[in-house]
């Protein structure tokens, strides 16, 4: 074949070739130094929660989640963290868009201020909020005197313990997706007569939404399962303070059964929020 139908045709086997996926090259072996400990750190982290799933009381499982002690521990857990991702949501979400839009002087050590908690272990964050609000603390005493507002061992401290650790997880969160919105969005909004909060409210918020959803199941995930922070700054009192990480090691030493019942819910939701956030972090690019 000449002339136009042999370019043709070959035009055509060009693109055919172009559409044709690439054949998935031979899959080669697992190198054994590689395999071994690769399996052997699998069933480290595996181990624990399969032996909590068969050591559970199954049959008596709903009972154990209906006693009032442990309904109780739920309420309580659940008001708490839910109240504190919406306080970190309040001051948290502003705190990001300062980081990721602001030029300032110190803006690093003020992102590693913030970051702090994540790697402080939490007892030490209960003991530097008891120096900070605490009946004699720096500025607790003012609190105390001017309004007779005391913080300590009260439920407003589990939520104000559990908010100084959730916190970062959605600053960090609200922070990355700010950095990749673009601003010119913003920037088209102010010069088209709106303010800097207008647009940040009518432009920046929608675009970011994806990440403070993200950062608020992480906040909220992180403040439910918290237990140094609260138990050194508001105590483990019973339907005041007792929240469910604070049950499970109170359950732990007199009712192990419920123990693992609440140990069980904690795991659930665990698995809830990395189901919940896998299609955002968690697929490969």
């Amino acid at each position: 074949m000449t002339g136009p139908g042999k370019d043709k045709a070959e035009a055509v086997a060009l693109e055919g070739r172009r559409r044709r996926p690439l054949r998935a090259g031979p899959r080669r072996g697992v190198p054994l130094p590689l395999l071994v400990p690769a399996l052997a750190g699998l069933a480290f982290l595996l181990l624990p929660l399969v032996a909590l799933l068969v050591r559970a009381p199954w049959r008596s499982l709903p009972e154990q989640l209906t006693s009032a002690e442990v309904w109780e521990a739920l309420r309580l857990s659940l008001v708490c963290a839910t109240a504190a991702t919406a306080l970190s949501l309040v001051v948290g979400v502003p705190l990001a868009w300062l980081l990721a839009r602001a030029d300032f002087p110190g803006r690093g050590l003020v992102r590693a201020l913030v970051t702090l908690p994540l790697v402080l272990p939490p007892v030490v964050g209960g003991v530097a909020l008891l120096l900070a609000l605490g009946r004699n603390g720096v500025v607790g005493q003012w609190l105390d005197s001017w309004f007779g507002l005391t913080l300590p061992f009260t439920t407003t401290g589990v939520i104000l313990a559990e908010t100084f650790v959730a916190m970062p997880f959605l600053v960090i969160s609200v922070e990355g997706t700010l950095r990749a919105a673009d601003p010119r969005y913003e920037e088209a909004a102010t010069t088209l007569g709106a303010s800097r909060f207008t647009a940040f409210r009518r432009v920046t918020l929608p675009l970011i939404m994806p990440g403070i959803a993200a950062g608020s199941v992480l906040a909220w995930a992180r403040a439910l399962g918290e237990f140094g922070a609260t138990i050194t700054f508001a105590g483990n009192f019973p339907g005041r303070t007792q929240t469910m990480p604070l049950a499970v090691y109170l359950a732990l030493q007199n009712d192990p059964a419920a123990a693992i019942a609440l140990s069980l819910v904690l795991l659930a939701v665990s698995i809830a929020v990395l189901a919940g956030l896998r299609d955002r972090w968690m697929t490969p690019s």
